[in-house]
């Protein structure tokens, strides 16, 4: 696995790693709220033959961590975050594969960048919209947005707060390992950090109009996280778009059910990119 350190928007240092062929087609993965790139380890055969490229999110994992609210509520930093490790990586037309909060940094590459430089997007338990955009139906029980013990300095309540939250990720309990991976991630992201992800008010749905190339809309049937509604919405906003329900899956398919996943995105990559499989 490469790594690299590219610097993205206001200058924040955005840690990527990087499997694969160099000249493969290349498939970007955006993880999500409070999580780190070593979520979408489960993807690791798909570099057999795409460039397979993921990177921390700012303020998570090995990315720098921003001080201040507005580093995280400024769309054209998102953006340009994700516009740096194209760039800088030379990605050829990527395919963009958001999970969860990673659908709201799409959005706003795609608000400000365009679709020009990508190839389709991927959105996976993806967020349709948060502050003042979001309304009652889009959450479960399990939304981190009704859990305060989520967003404190106070590690008595942190650390249990973030116990359930992974559990409720998924409709069946995770090996061991994983679950474990996915808890020390979220462990590592600053309470300011949590709460400023959320501190805006962003509704994706405009992106998701003038979005024109192929998207693929992945959602848990028992998600109780983000809610198959908000897939549903989502594919029925995105003009040139297909829907994928997992049943008995909840908010992360990419680890609950890898070779259904990973075989889906090598199909729909490689119908987005006309390359062969």
């Amino acid at each position: 696995m490469r790594t690299h350190r590219v610097s993205g928007g206001g200058g924040c240092q955005i840690h990527v790693t990087d499997q694969g062929p160099e000249d493969a087609p290349a498939l970007l993965f955006v993880h999500g709220w409070a999580q780190h790139n070593i979520c979408w380890q489960a993807q690791a055969p798909l570099a057999e033959k795409f460039r397979v490229v993921a990177f921390d999110l700012r303020g998570h994992g090995g990315s720098d961590t921003p001080s201040e609210v507005e580093d995280y509520t400024d769309e054209a930093l998102w953006a340009n975050d994700i516009y740096a490790v194209i760039t800088e990586l030379g990605l050829k037309n990527p395919v963009l594969i958001g999970w969860s909060y990673g659908a709201r940094v799409i959005s706003s590459y795609l608000a400000t960048h365009g679709q020009d430089a990508i190839g389709g997007i991927v959105l996976v338990g993806g967020i349709i919209a948060i502050g003042k955009h979001r309304e009652p139906w889009m959450m479960g029980e399990g939304s981190p947005a009704l859990n305060r013990d989520l967003y404190t300095s106070d590690q008595n309540r942190l650390i249990p707060a973030t116990v359930k939250f992974v559990e409720q990720c998924t409709y069946k309990p995770l090996d061991r390992a994983s679950y474990a991976t996915l808890v020390a991630a979220n462990m590592l992201v600053p309470a300011l950090v949590r709460r400023a992800l959320f501190a805006g008010d962003w509704d994706c749905r405009p992106s998701w109009q003038a979005f024109t190339k192929p998207a693929l809309v992945i959602h848990g049937a028992e998600d109780d996280i983000v809610l198959p509604a908000v897939g549903k919405a989502a594919a029925e906003t995105l003009p040139d778009s297909t829907l994928s329900l997992y049943p008995e899956t909840g908010h992360a398919p990419f680890a609950e059910h890898p070779a259904r996943f990973n075989d889906e995105i090598a199909a729909f990559a490689a119908n987005a990119l006309g390359v062969s499989q």
